[in-house]
């Protein structure tokens, strides 16, 4: 009976996971594809690095009017439309042989992947029980990581298939089959929003909504102290060492493409095992250790990384922060459920988004500058010990036992508004 009862409670979730699966390997599949269609058309790099400006400029294109529109709609009927909205511009984009209109066209893919974060958000909270989250999340985590071990897997065997713009094709049919799976879920706001002359997007409502964002960040600011600490790690992870990566690697340590290409690998094998383990573990563990602990863990393997001299040290801190990072995440994001109103989650995740974009580009391109005319180790060592202090700080925060509350399955849905 109780088996019975489990099927029936996961059966929604596990169709969801089905669909973020698919739609996650269609978006490496297209990320690998649109990097090698760019460079054959253009034969520069630079031509390629391109597409990542493309990504944050549409974050900041979008998100800060995007959460004004996002809890004013329906979020699983916005989150079919952005599916089918995007696999039909990815469809058509083969068709066009201009650089600059395959950069118009992909602002425009970008701008439909960051509206759709938040609203999928925001869906997956009104969805999930609270006493299921915890799972869901590493669940979610397992199945984007073993998104990036098999959706450049499958990239190249299309790539050996066809062409690149075949695969391109492919992630349009598994975005328009993730929009399906998506449309046979519930609808958990039907009947819910009433179209009404005062909910049209206006410069108005979009500054009221700003407004909104601001009055309940300073009712909450503990739960968003531990947002921004949490995402500020990301990004010195994402603009300080990720950026460097491969600089790092190959002229620091002097790893040649292949051990490049290993020590690459041992992350995904670590990311793997440690979503897959967590899996089995996450329902024993507050989530305050996976929050704190996680992200400490998470930082020292990058400190290992960035003080290493060799390719066997290096290997053992990318397969320690890849193994933590699926417990970090999965912490942040039941805390973030359970913390955050659903009411205002749209824009909290969206204006928090906008934020978050316009650091990684400051803090990426004065890492870039002083990398370029000084030393790439002392960059990265200068990037992973700001992170450990912010994980340190994180953790600390986490474990305040007047906060223990917060990070218990109490209910927020009414919270703050």
């Amino acid at each position: 009976m109780n088996i019975k009862k489990k099927l029936v409670t996961w059966k929604y979730p596990a169709i969801l996971l089905l669909g973020i699966g698919i739609s996650n390997i269609g978006d490496w599949i297209y990320f690998l594809s649109l990097n090698l269609i760019v460079l054959d058309m253009t034969g520069s790099p630079l031509a390629v690095s391109g597409l990542y400006i493309i990504k944050s400029l549409a974050t900041l294109f979008s998100n800060f009017w995007a959460g004004s529109m996002i809890d004013r709609l329906n979020k699983r009927k916005l989150m079919v439309f952005l599916d089918l909205f995007r696999a039909t511009f990815i469809a058509i984009l083969p068709f066009f042989s201009s650089i600059a209109l395959i950069y118009m066209i992909v602002l425009i893919i970008n701008m439909a992947s960051s509206i759709f974060g938040p609203t999928s958000m925001t869906y997956i909270t009104k969805l999930i029980p609270q006493e299921q989250r915890k799972q869901f999340n590493s669940l979610h985590s397992l199945v984007t990581s073993g998104a990036f071990l098999l959706g450049p897997a499958v990239a190249g065997l299309l790539f050996l298939m066809g062409t690149p713009i075949f695969a391109i094709y492919i992630n349009a049919v598994a975005l328009f089959i993730s929009g399906m799976i998506t449309l046979g879920m519930p609808d958990v706001e039907k009947g819910a929003f009433v179209p009404s002359a005062s909910n049209r997007l206006s410069l108005e409502i979009i500054k009221k909504d700003w407004s909104v964002v601001a009055q309940y960040s300073s009712r909450n600011r503990y739960v968003m102290m531990i947002y921004f600490l949490f995402n500020g790690v990301m990004v010195i992870m994402a603009s300080a060492v990720d950026s460097l990566e491969a600089t790092f690697a190959k002229e620091v340590l002097l790893l040649s493409d292949s051990e490049y290409g290993f020590l690459v690998t041992i992350a995904g094998a670590g990311i793997a095992v440690g979503a897959f383990i967590n899996a089995f573990l996450v329902k024993k563990i507050e989530t305050s250790l996976l929050i704190g602990l996680g992200s400490v863990l998470v930082s020292a393997g990058y400190l290992i990384y960035a003080f290493s001299s060799s390719f066997f040290v290096a290997a053992i801190g990318f397969f320690l922060l890849a193994f933590f990072i699926a417990y970090a995440n999965t912490g942040f994001l039941t805390f973030y459920q359970n913390n955050i109103s659903v009411d205002v989650m749209g824009r909290i995740g969206s204006v928090y988004s906008l934020i978050q974009a316009i650091l990684v580009i400051i803090v990426t391109s004065i890492m870039g500058i002083i990398a370029q005319n000084g030393s790439i180790q002392t960059v990265v060592i200068i990037g992973v010990l700001l992170m450990m202090i912010l994980s340190i700080t994180l953790c600390t925060l986490c474990f305040l036992p007047s906060k223990r509350l917060l990070y218990q399955s109490a209910s927020v849905e009414t919270k703050g508004l």
